[in-house]
C-alpha cells in the first residue's frame, strides 16, 4: 500500500471515529455529561489552559515521567545485560525475579506512600518499577540472542576481556532489542503516571481525579487527550533517535 493511500485511510478512520463520538451524545445514545462531544472540548481546554492548571500539570507529570523512565530503564538495562552475560548471576536472581516480576505496579502504591510519603519521589518510584521489568527482560533477551560466532570472532581478533567483548560485540549487537524494549517502556511509563499520581501527587493523574470527582468529564477527556499527544510526541522523537542510532543496519 502506498504511503498517501495509507494516510488517507488513517484520516478517514479517524474522521469516522470523531463523527460517531459527536453523534452519540447528540442522538441521546450517551448523555453529554458522561461522554462530552468533541465540539465541547476546545472550550474546556481553553478554560483549563488559561487558568494555568493545564501547563503546570503537564510539567509536573513530565518531570515524574522522565525521571521514572530514565531510572527504571537504566537499572533494567544494566541488570539485564549483566544477567545475560553471567550464568551465575542469572541463577542467583532466578527466584527473586520469579517472586517480584508478577507484582503489578499498583501493588507498590502502599509501600511508595509509606517509604516516600505523598511526594513526587513516590510517583517516580512507581513509574520506575513499571518500566524496570520491561527494560530488564528486553536487555536480557537481546544479550542472549547475540550470536556466539560473533563473540568467538572478537576473541580471535584479541578482544578477550569481558569489557572489550561488551563494548565491541555484545552491546552493538543487542542494541536493537534493547531499544525495542525501551520503546515499549515509553508507553508503559505513561500508563503508570496516572496510577502514580492518583493518590495525591500533583500532575495529570491528580487533575483527572479532581475533575472526575466534580463530574467534569470534559476536563477528564482533555487530560486523556493530553497524555495521548505527549506520548505521540515522545514516541516520534524516540523513533527518530532509534533510526539514527541503528542507521548502520541499513
Amino acid at each position: 500500500m502506498t504511503r498517501p493511500r495509507a494516510f488517507l485511510l488513517a484520516f478517514l478512520g479517524f474522521a469516522v471515529f470523531i463523527a460517531i463520538w459527536e453523534a452519540a451524545p447528540a442522538l441521546g445514545i450517551v448523555p453529554a455529561s458522561v461522554l462530552p462531544p468533541p465540539s465541547d472540548l476546545p472550550r474546556a481546554f481553553m478554560r483549563e489552559f488559561n487558568s494555568g492548571i493545564w501547563f503546570s500539570s503537564v510539567l509536573l507529570s513530565l518531570r515524574n515521567y522522565l525521571a521514572g523512565l530514565v531510572i527504571g530503564c537504566v537499572l533494567g538495562v544494566a541488570l539485564g545485560v549483566a544477567t545475560g552475560m553471567s550464568v551465575t548471576l542469572e541463577a542467583l536472581l532466578a527466584w527473586v525475579v520469579r517472586l517480584l516480576r508478577p507484582i503489578p505496579g499498583l501493588a507498590w502504591v502502599p509501600f511508595a506512600i509509606l517509604w516516600f510519603g505523598i511526594d513526587p519521589s513516590a510517583a517516580i518510584f512507581i513509574i520506575g518499577i513499571g518500566v524496570f521489568w520491561i527494560s530488564y527482560f528486553a536487555a536480557l533477551s537481546a544479550v542472549r540472542a547475540v550470536e556466539r560466532d560473533l563473540i568467538e570472532l572478537a576473541e580471535a581478533f584479541g578482544f578477550r576481556s569481558v569489557h572489550q567483548k561488551l563494548i565491541k560485540v555484545i552491546l552493538p549487537a543487542a542494541t536493537p532489542g534493547i531499544l525495542a524494549g525501551i520503546r515499549t517502556a515509553l508507553g508503559q511509563a505513561w500508563m503508570a503516571v496516572v496510577a502514580a499520581e492518583i493518590f495525591g501527587v500533583p500532575g495529570l493523574g491528580q487533575r483527572m481525579m479532581q475533575a472526575s470527582n466534580l463530574l467534569a468529564s470534559d476536563i477528564v477527556v482533555i487530560y486523556m487527550a493530553t497524555m495521548a499527544a505527549l506520548y505521540g510526541i515522545i514516541d516520534t522523537v524516540f523513533v527518530a533517535i532509534q533510526s539514527r542510532l541503528l542507521r548502520w543496519k541499513r
